[in-house]
């Protein structure tokens, strides 16, 4: 009975760090850039309906919610330079804007209440085909998170894009998913993102 008492307190506690602590990430990311703070949230909610579609276990919707705010953690370490310049970068500004996968997860390895969304940061821009970055993973090798993520970030990319030349329509952007299926996106979650949408 003691030791399930120690082990549902020390749970507690994990989970009120990892709250606290991503709550501070968050105002770090809304610091850095409003609209990135705001396209992290959007993520979020798009990965959480994705998940819940796919019938997850509650507490993997949660990992995926999180790993969703938090998946571009790593842009903290891009200059702002470089947001207003894309899509039009040069090769060496390509490779550090990549490096921004690698970068989120490599600050919060070390934080236990955060290791289980390492991976959500770290692939979200594989690709089914294997022909995304950082380690080219392809299909399932992919982890679950990090694909719902993927199209979960596309979508909110192709409707709310930073360049207003760019935007989509709901349609639009629905069809540009299912143009991609099996080759930069899970079919699966591409087909449970829109049952989603209706």
């Amino acid at each position: 009975m003691d030791m399930l008492t120690l082990t549902q307190l020390a749970d507690c506690r994990m989970r009120g760090e990892r709250a606290e602590l991503s709550a501070m990430l968050l105002r770090l990311i809304e610091l850095k850039s409003a609209s990135l703070h705001q396209h992290s949230q959007q993520v979020a909610n798009y990965a959480m309906s994705i998940a819940a579609t796919m019938r997850l276990p509650r507490e993997e919707i949660a990992r995926i919610h999180l790993g969703a705010l938090l998946h571009d953690l790593g842009h903290l370490t891009v200059p702002v330079t470089l947001f207003s310049k894309a899509p039009y970068l040069t090769a060496r500004e390509k490779s550090i804007y990549k490096g921004h996968c690698n970068a989120g997860a490599n600050m919060l390895e070390n934080i236990p209440a955060f290791m289980d969304i390492l991976p959500c940061l770290q692939s979200h821009h594989e690709r089914w085909d294997g022909t995304g970055y950082p380690k080219r993973l392809k299909g399932v090798n992919i982890p679950l998170g990090a694909r719902i993520i993927s199209v979960a970030n596309h979508y909110d990319r192709y409707i709310n894009p930073c360049a207003e030349k760019w935007r989509k329509t709901r349609s639009e952007a629905l069809r540009e998913l299912w143009d991609k299926a099996g080759t930069a996106f899970d079919p699966e979650v591409v087909k449970a993102f829109s049952e989603t949408l209706g």
